[in-house]
């Protein structure tokens, strides 16, 4: 399957960072300009008549030469052909991006389109300082597929959804609550949209020292502690045991296409937002684990599955572990863009979203 980033209250789709942003874009190509047609002589015969002011006394006729005025310049639109679900220029810009680079305080972020081509469906975001408070902060990862509209959609208004649902909670806690209720509530928002599409989420609330990871499909949220992986979420595929009875239970089928284990023989996630088709199935209620954060909670690597269907958990905690920890100066965004190099070496053809997050400054 086949990235909204902001360091203020609101998290716009690939909001740039200051301090890196290197797109490259994809040019439809143009059309050539319109051949000029060429002034030749036009050469006008009248018919023969002794008689007429044009005949000659031996009775041939004149022959009278004209020119052909050069004709104005006609201006051919050139169309797009190949970037759908767009309803924005700046959705535009977005889909035509080939690499996104994003260093933030405490995170970096790329994100890279796959070789397969078409527009880029992965979005993401990154809000600091949630509540005026430094120490909490949302990330996440959306996969779309259908189309970039539902990641599109995910990432601007998921981290609003869930933190309006911590905010009306009453008593102590229930903040694992809260962020389900955030993504079923974005996953009802969506749908009445009627933009078509899904999106596999994984996202991490940083609330009070403690770190929320939730997802809903196969996107994938590993954590480092003291150099050791540890996978913080579950794939939502509909080959687990536990989701395809789940699916049977509601009355759909699941079946092998191609090697692929697929929903109602469509979609290859079970758990996702948007999917109007499939939604008697396909749940947008996301799995969540809550740990402490503490001195050995190193760093967090939240990635779509184009990295994770490549890297292993502990093969991408090995590679960013050296550029993360242990030095004066960690390089976060080199973590990120030699992992995605490494995907694609090694065949990726989806695009990949990778963000690690520095957790030493959310400890309290």
């Amino acid at each position: 399957m086949p990235c909204a980033v902001t360091a203020a209250s609101n998290s716009p789709m690939f909001t740039q960072s200051p301090k890196k942003l290197s797109p490259s874009f994809c040019r439809p190509a143009t059309s050539p300009p319109p051949r000029s047609l060429s002034p030749l002589p036009l050469a006008i015969r009248k018919p023969f008549d002794n008689k007429g002011e044009d005949g000659g006394e031996d009775g041939s006729s004149k022959v009278m030469v004209l020119k052909r005025k050069r004709p104005a310049r006609i201006d051919i639109p050139v169309l797009n052909m190949g970037f759908d679900n767009i309803n924005t220029n700046e959705d535009k810009d977005v889909d035509r991006l080939s690499e996104m680079e994003v260093e933030g305080e405490g995170y970096s972020v790329y994100c890279k389109r796959g070789k397969r081509g078409g527009a880029m469906e992965d979005r993401y975001s990154a809000v600091l300082d949630l509540q005026g408070d430094s120490k909490q902060a949302f990330f996440g990862v959306f996969d779309g597929h259908g189309g970039a509209g539902a990641a599109e959609y995910v990432a601007k208004n998921l981290d609003r959804n869930i933190m309006n649902k911590v905010a009306s909670r009453t008593q102590e806690g229930g903040i694992e609550e809260a962020v389900k209720e955030g993504y079923l509530a974005t996953d009802v928002e969506f749908l009445k949209e009627s933009i078509g599409g899904g999106t596999c989420c994984v996202t991490a609330l940083v609330h009070e020292g403690s770190l929320f990871v939730s997802n809903a499909g196969d996107c994938r949220a590993v954590i480092s502690q003291q150099g050791v992986a540890k996978a913080l979420t579950v794939d939502h595929r509909p080959s687990r045991k536990d989701e395809r009875n789940r699916i049977e239970n509601l009355g759909g089928y699941v079946d092998c296409c191609r090697g692929v284990w697929r929903v109602q023989g469509s979609l290859a996630v079970s758990r996702a937002i948007g999917d109007s088709h499939l939604k008697e199935w396909v749940t947008a209620e996301p799995t969540t684990e809550v740990l402490r954060i503490t001195e050995a909670c190193e760093f967090l690597i939240l990635a779509s599955d184009g990295l994770w269907d490549k890297v292993s958990n502990q093969e991408a905690i090995d590679i960013a572990h050296p550029l993360c920890v242990g030095i004066d100066k960690p390089e976060p965004f080199s973590a990120c863009k030699k992992l995605v190099d490494l995907s694609q070496s090694r065949g990726s053809l989806d695009d990949i979203s990778v963000v690690v997050i520095l957790l030493s400054r959310f400890i309290q």
